[in-house]
C-alpha cells in the first residue's frame, strides 16, 4: 500500500517523541480527550461541514457536502481541495492548523475541529482523490505497546491510562475513493447505538443557520437511512445584513495582544445578521451566538448572529477582551443597518428592538450597544408623510390610536404610531411621549377656525378610543362647535340635536345657555364622551333650562318659557318624573296672575276641594285645554294631592326636593337612631306635599283619597327603612303617616291618632277613645297608618302610656281575663313610654283585679309563684312577655325578691310509669313532703333550681311534674293518672290523638 502522505514518517516521529519523553504522550492524550469529551462533544456535524466549506473556498468552487447515515456508518462527502500531506500532518498535530495561510474566507482557525469525530467513532477514515488516511484506536494502542517495550516510562503512562491512547496522533495508510461527484469523503464507523443517536440528533438539528455560518457551502444534502433532506438557497429564506473588515496595525496591537499567535496572523473580522423572511415563532431561531458556528452563548434577540468572535479554549464560549468589545460594537452597527433596511421596505421593526431582560453577559453587551445605536438610525415612520425618522426625533401621543394620529399629525411634528404591543420597544428607544390630555387642550386652539364638518371627522377618528374608560378621561376637554357658532371645551352635558323637539323650542332655551352641538358636527363618539341625545328628558335636565324655570317669574316673557317647557313635557310626560323643580314654573291662574305651578290647582278637582284657597289658586282653563292634564300634573299643578320623592336620602343633609315638606326636619329627628341624624340614611323617601294646606274639615275626604290613589297610599302606609351609621336598619313611619299622627286634630281638639280603630279588639277599645264614625269607611291600612289602634302592637309610646294610665285607674272595673290578655300583648310590644307608671293593676286572687303601687307588685313568670301571697300583687305572664312587663312597668320578677328555697329535703319517690308513658319528658323521681315550705311559706308544690319536683298534695304533684317536664299543658292528664289509675286505658287512647 503506497504512502502518498508520508504517514509512516509521522508515526515514527510521534512514537519516538513519546518513547523519549512519555510526558508528551500524556499531554497529547489529555489534550485529545479534553477536546473529544469537552468542547467538541456534539460538534461532529458542524466541524465536518466547516472543513468542507474551507476545502471549497481553497479550491474556489461551489461547496457541496453530503451527510449519509446508513447501517451504523456516517459518510461525509464534499467538493473542494483534496487531502494533502500538509493536511494529514495538521490532523495528526493538535492545535496546528493547515489553514493558516488561507484567505479570510476560511472558517476553521484552530486545526483541532476534526477531533469532534472521536465523540462517535474510534476508527475515522478520510478518502480523497489524492489518497487516503485512517486513524485507529486499536492500531495506535498496538503501536504504543510495541514502543513501550523499549520505553518503560511510556508503558507506565499507558497503564496509568488503563490502555487509553490518543487516536489522531498516529495516521495510517488507507485505500479507496470518495463517491462520484465529490473530492473527499470522511467515513465514520459509529462506536455504538448512543453514537448513532447523537449523530441522528445533530443531523436533524442542522438547518439554515449552518449554511449561513458557512458561506463556502451552497448545498448540504442529508440522507438518514434513505430519507433525504436538502439545504440550499438559504438567502431566499432570510434577510441578511453583512459587515466585515480588516484590523489595521494599531488595532491589531491593541485588540489581538491577548490572542494566540495563529489568530494574530488573521486580522479579518466579519458579522452576519439574519432575519427569517417567515417566522411562526422565536422558538424557530437557535437562540445562541454563532462564532461563526454555534456556541453556548445565549442570544435573546429575534435574529441569527454569526460573527468572528474569539472563543475560549473550549470553543463553547466567547472570550472576553478588547476584540470581543470591538466586535460587539460592529455587530450593533450592523443590526441597526439591518433594521433600517427592513424599515425602508415598510416592515415594522419595533418587535426587533431589544426589550426585557438579557440572557447573558454577551447578550447584555449586544443589547446595550444596539440600544445605543438605534436612536440615531431612521427606523420609525412618520404618520404625516411616511418618511423614516430617527427615534430621537420622533414623538408619540400617549393613548392615541392610528385614526386619531392622522388628525394630530399636522399639528405634532415627528408624530409616529404607538400600537400597544410596541410600547416597550418605543420606551427602549427613548422616544418622547406626549400626554393625550395636553394635546386635546391644544387641539381646540390649533383648529379653532375649522368648520363643523372637520370636527365631525375628528370625532369619527376617536371612535375606537372613546370605548376606553381611561382615555375618555383624557378626552374630557375636547372642543365642540355649537349650533350658535361658539366653540366650547368639554363634551359632557352638551345636547345632540334630533328630530323629536321643535326648532323654535330649542331656540328659546338657547337664549338661556342651553348648549346644542352643531348638526354638522354630530357623531356617535360625542355621546360616548358624555353628550346627551336631545330627548325631552335631556333637555329638561339641562342646568340652563332649570335656571330658566326657576327664574321664569322674572323673565321678560314668562308665557314664552312656560309654553316651551310645557311643549317639551307634553311630548312625553314620563320624562318629567323626579324633576321636582319644574314646579317653580310660573303659569297664569284663572285671574291672569302669574303663580308657580306648585301653588295651582285644577278647577273642580279634589285638590281644589281640600286645600286652603288662601294658599292655592285655580289654573287658567285655557292652559289645561292646550297642554292637557297629564303635562300639567307632571310639573306640579295639583289635581289631587301631590307627592315628592328622593333616593339615597341622608337625614343630616336633606335633599332640596324635600326641604319644602312641612315638618320634615322634625320627622328626621324623630326617626333617626338614638335621636341623631348624623350618618343616618333612607334608601327612598316619598312624601305627600302641602299637608299643612289641607283645611280641617277636609280630612275625611283626604284620607279617602289615600285609599284610592296607589301613589298616595304608598306614601302613607309604607314604612321607611332607616339605616344608622352602624349599618343597622330599623323601620320607621313614613313622613306622611308621621305628619298626620302629629298634626291632625279632630273637632274636640284631640289628635286622630291613638284612637280605637272601628275594628279594634273590644278589650283594648274599652281603654281608648273612639274614632269618628267616618273612619269606618277608610281602608284598614290607611287607618293603621294614621294612628288608629286595632291591636296592642299598633300603639306608639304615647298610646302605651295612655293605656297604662287607664289600667291604673282604680275606678275602672277590669276583668281578670282582660288584664291577662293585655299583659301578654304589652309584654312583647316594642314601644316604651318615657316614664314608668307609679301604680299598676294586679290580680287580687279572687278572679278580679285591683290597683296597687308598683313597688308592691311582682311579675310572676311561673305558676308556682302564684302560691306566694307574701310577695305582693301579681302581674302574670310567661317567657319574653314576663321580661317585657318587668321592664315596661318597672316591677321586679318574683325570683328577684324571693329566694325560692325549699325548707327540708322531702322523701324521694318514683314517678308512676304511666305518667312517664304519657309525658315522656317527666322526670323519674319526685320528692314528697308532708308540709312543703318555701322560704318559710307553705305551698302545695314547687320545682327547685335543678328542676326537681316537690309536692305535698296530689294536685300539687300533678302541677310540679307538668312544670318540671316543660309540659304545663299536661297537668290535668297527670292529675287524672295520679288520682284515677283505673282510667289508664282511656288516657292512653286519648293520648294517641294528641
Amino acid at each position: 500500500m503506497s504512502d502518498e502522505f508520508g504517514v509512516g514518517g509521522i508515526r515514527e516521529r510521534v512514537l519516538a517523541a513519546w518513547a523519549a519523553a512519555p510526558v508528551r504522550f500524556r499531554e497529547d492524550a489529555n489534550a485529545e480527550e479534553d477536546l473529544a469529551l469537552g468542547g467538541y462533544l456534539d460538534r461532529v456535524v458542524v466541524e465536518l461541514a466547516q472543513n468542507a466549506a474551507d476545502a471549497a473556498a481553497r479550491a474556489g468552487v461551489p461547496g457541496r457536502v453530503q451527510f449519509s447515515l446508513r447501517s451504523g456508518t456516517l459518510v461525509v462527502s464534499n467538493t473542494g481541495t483534496p487531502l494533502t500531506a500538509e493536511g494529514v500532518e495538521s490532523l495528526a498535530t493538535l492545535r496546528a492548523s493547515a489553514k493558516r495561510d488561507d484567505s479570510e474566507s476560511a472558517v476553521g482557525r484552530f486545526g483541532v475541529g476534526f477531533s469532534a469525530v472521536l465523540a462517535v467513532t474510534d476508527e475515522p477514515v478520510i478518502l480523497s482523490r489524492s489518497g487516503g488516511v485512517r486513524f485507529s484506536r486499536a492500531d495506535t494502542a498496538a503501536a504504543v505497546a510495541e514502543a513501550g517495550v523499549h520505553s518503560p516510562g511510556l508503558a507506565t503512562e499507558v497503564r496509568r491510562r488503563d490502555g487509553q491512547v490518543p487516536v489522531l496522533r498516529l495516521p495510517f495508510e488507507a485505500e479507496g475513493e470518495p463517491p462520484e461527484g465529490y473530492d473527499t469523503a470522511v467515513i465514520l464507523p459509529l462506536r455504538d447505538e448512543a453514537a448513532a443517536e447523537l449523530v441522528r440528533r445533530l443531523l436533524a438539528e442542522a438547518g439554515d443557520a449552518l449554511l449561513l455560518a458557512l458561506p463556502g457551502l451552497e448545498r448540504i444534502e442529508i440522507d438518514v437511512d434513505g430519507v433525504t433532506r436538502v439545504l440550499a438557497g438559504v438567502e431566499s429564506r432570510w434577510f441578511v445584513q453583512r459587515a466585515s473588515g480588516v484590523l489595521d496595525v494599531s488595532d491589531r496591537e491593541r485588540l489581538l495582544a491577548d490572542r494566540p499567535t495563529e489568530e494574530r496572523a488573521r486580522p479579518y473580522w466579519s458579522i452576519l445578521w439574519a432575519l427569517p423572511r417567515e417566522l411562526a415563532s422565536s422558538d424557530e431561531l437557535p437562540g445562541v451566538v454563532h462564532a461563526p458556528t454555534p456556541t453556548d452563548e445565549p442570544l435573546s434577540l429575534p435574529a441569527l448572529l454569526l460573527a468572528t468572535f474569539p472563543l475560549d479554549p473550549s470553543r463553547r464560549h466567547v472570550a472576553t477582551g478588547p476584540l470581543t468589545d470591538r466586535l460587539v460594537q460592529e455587530a450593533a452597527t450592523a443590526y441597526a443597518e439591518l433594521l433600517r433596511s427592513r424599515a425602508e421596505d415598510n416592515a415594522n421593526v419595533l418587535p426587533l428592538v431589544p426589550t426585557g431582560l438579557a440572557a447573558g453577559a454577551l447578550d447584555r453587551a449586544l443589547r446595550d450597544a444596539i440600544l445605543a445605536a438605534l436612536p440615531g438610525t431612521p427606523i420609525v415612520r412618520a404618520v404625516e408623510d411616511g418618511t423614516l425618522l430617527r427615534p430621537r426625533d420622533a414623538v408619540v401621543v400617549e393613548g392615541s390610536d392610528d385614526a386619531f394620529n392622522v388628525v394630530l399629525a399636522p399639528i405634532v411634528r415627528g408624530l409616529i404610531g404607538s400600537p400597544r404591543q410596541d410600547r416597550t420597544a418605543l420606551d427602549a428607544l427613548g422616544i418622547r411621549r406626549l400626554d393625550l390630555a395636553d394635546l386635546i387642550d391644544q387641539l381646540g386652539s390649533a383648529a379653532a377656525a375649522e368648520p363643523p364638518t372637520w370636527w365631525h371627522g375628528v370625532y369619527g377618528a376617536l371612535s375606537a378610543m372613546v370605548t376606553e374608560p381611561l382615555l375618555r378621561e383624557s378626552l374630557g376637554t375636547l372642543a365642540v362647535p355649537l349650533a350658535d357658532g361658539r366653540l366650547v371645551r368639554g363634551v359632557r352635558g352638551l345636547l345632540l340635536p334630533g328630530n323629536e323637539l321643535p326648532a323654535d323650542v330649542l331656540a328659546i332655551f338657547g337664549e338661556y345657555g342651553v348648549r346644542v352641538v352643531h348638526p354638522e358636527a354630530v357623531h356617535p363618539s360625542l355621546e360616548r364622551l358624555g353628550a346627551l341625545p336631545m330627548s325631552a328628558r335631556a333637555l329638561l335636565e339641562d342646568s340652563a333650562v332649570r335656571v330658566a324655570v326657576e327664574h321664569s317669574a322674572e323673565a321678560d316673557d314668562p308665557d314664552v318659557i312656560a309654553d316651551a317647557v310645557l311643549t317639551v313635557v307634553a311630548a312625553d310626560v314620563s320624562q318629567a318624573e323626579g324633576l321636582w323643580w319644574l314646579s317653580d314654573l310660573v303659569l297664569r291662574d284663572a285671574e291672569g296672575e302669574l303663580v308657580p305651578a306648585n301653588s295651582l290647582v285644577i278647577a273642580g278637582s279634589d285638590a281644589a276641594a281640600v286645600l286652603d284657597e288662601e294658599e292655592v289658586a285655580q289654573l287658567a282653563p285655557a292652559i289645561v285645554e292646550r297642554y292637557g292634564l297629564e303635562a300639567l300634573e307632571a310639573i306640579g299643578v295639583l289635581n289631587s294631592l301631590g307627592t315628592v320623592s328622593a333616593s339615597d336620602v341622608t337625614l343630616d343633609e336633606l335633599p332640596e326636593a324635600l326641604v319644602d315638606l312641612d315638618g320634615i326636619e322634625d320627622w328626621a329627628d324623630d326617626v333617626a337612631p338614638d335621636g341623631s341624624r348624623y350618618g343616618a340614611t333612607v334608601g327612598e323617601l316619598i312624601g305627600v306635599r302641602d299637608l299643612d294646606w289641607i283645611v280641617d274639615d277636609a280630612w275625611p275626604r283626604v284620607l279617602g283619597l289615600f285609599g284610592t290613589s296607589p301613589e298616595l297610599r304608598r306614601a302613607l302606609v309604607e314604612t321607611v327603612r332607616v339605616v344608622g351609621p352602624d349599618d343597622r336598619p330599623h323601620g320607621a313611619p313614613s313622613y306622611t303617616a308621621w305628619w298626620i299622627r302629629e298634626r291632625v286634630l279632630l273637632e274636640d281638639g284631640e289628635p286622630l291618632a291613638g284612637r280605637a280603630d272601628p275594628e279594634a279588639d273590644p278589650i283594648l277599645a274599652s281603654f281608648l277613645d273612639s274614632a269618628p264614625d267616618w273612619t269606618a269607611q277608610l281602608d284598614p291600612e290607611v287607618r293603621t297608618a294614621v294612628g288608629l289602634v286595632r291591636v296592642v302592637s299598633d300603639l306608639d309610646a304615647a298610646g302605651v302610656e295612655l293605656l297604662l294610665d287607664r289600667l291604673a285607674d282604680p275606678d275602672r272595673e277590669v276583668e281578670e281575663s282582660a288584664i291577662l290578655r293585655l299583659w301578654s300583648q304589652l309584654g312583647i310590644h316594642e314601644a316604651y313610654p318615657g316614664e314608668t307608671p307609679d301604680d299598676v293593676r294586679v290580680l287580687d286572687g279572687s278572679g278580679r283585679t285591683k290597683v296597687m303601687s308598683a313597688g308592691d307588685a311582682v311579675v310572676a313568670d311561673a305558676p308556682m309563684w302564684l302560691q306566694r301571697n307574701d310577695l305582693g300583687g301579681f302581674v302574670v305572664a310567661s317567657g319574653a312577655a314576663a321580661d317585657g312587663l318587668s321592664d315596661l312597668l318597672d316591677v321586679p320578677m318574683a325570683q328577684e325578691v324571693a329566694e325560692g328555697k325549699i325548707d327540708g329535703e322531702g322523701t324521694a319517690a318514683d314517678v308512676p310509669d304511666l305518667v312517664r308513658e304519657l309525658v315522656p319528658e317527666a322526670p323519674d323521681t319526685w320528692w314528697e313532703h308532708e308540709e312543703l315550705l318555701v322560704d318559710g311559706v307553705e305551698v302545695s308544690w314547687w320545682v327547685d333550681e335543678n328542676r326537681e319536683p316537690h309536692a305535698a298534695t296530689f294536685d300539687g304533684l300533678a302541677k310540679a311534674l307538668a312544670w318540671a317536664s316543660g309540659r304545663w299543658d299536661q297537668r290535668h292528664v297527670i292529675r287524672a293518672v295520679l288520682s284515677e289509675p283505673g282510667r289508664s286505658s282511656e288516657l292512653r287512647l286519648d293520648a294517641t290523638f294528641d
